[in-house]
């Protein structure tokens, strides 16, 4: 959903990846640490700071590969330890919303299912040689709409705004978990013809 937005993305980060010359993976493991963060300020109730701290968290995960692009310091190991430090991240982010009371634990628990999920299909896709970066829900568009939810919830001074916003946030990324499974099928589907008509 955000694929239009990489060349600009780019050119903004890639005088910040210039400056930072350091191994990305030190920026990838400080990304996690950032969520604890937000979660520590939802959990008590200060919806503004957890908002500012998943954007904080989310500008890291994308400043870490910018970084490791520029320098040539791309490898398989950092792209594990990145989604590695995604899930942690998003988990943990849910839990301190868990406890601060915006929403039970059941939508809690649906809502750290469903962000593991959306990754998890995508990881398994990319293991059977399909590129699946698609859906509406993307991991950018997840945070987007905590920090929106939290900002609105805050400005409105009312904690069900936010349990909405959540229960909007699992629904997209169920929706996501589908449109992903149906390209791979898709995708694997056209890859079985095509073997076939060479035979």
């Amino acid at each position: 959903m955000l694929n239009n937005l990489r060349p600009l993305l780019t050119k903004i980060l890639e005088p910040i990846a210039k400056r930072i010359n350091i191994n990305p993976n030190i920026i990838t493991i400080i990304s996690p640490f950032i969520a604890i963060i937000s979660a520590y300020f939802f959990a008590n109730h200060q919806l503004i700071l957890g908002g500012l701290f998943i954007l904080l968290s989310g500008f890291l995960d994308v400043v870490d590969g910018a970084v490791a692009r520029y320098h040539n310091r791309t490898s398989k190991f950092g792209a594990f330890l990145d989604s590695t430090m995604d899930r942690f991240a998003d988990a943990i982010i849910y839990i301190g919303i868990i406890f601060g009371g915006y929403c039970n634990w059941i939508i809690g628990v649906l809502a750290i299912h469903s962000a593991i999920t959306v990754s998890y299909v995508r990881a398994r896709a990319e293991s059977q040689g399909v590129e699946c970066n698609i859906g509406i829900a993307e991991r950018a568009v997840r945070l987007i709409i905590l920090i929106l939810g939290a900002f609105i919830s805050t400005i409105t001074h009312s904690n069900i705004t936010f349990t909405y916003f959540i229960i909007i946030l699992v629904i997209l990324s169920y929706i996501t978990v589908v449109q992903r499974v149906y390209h791979v099928w898709k995708a694997l589907k056209n890859e079985n013809s095509n073997t076939l008509n060479k035979i």
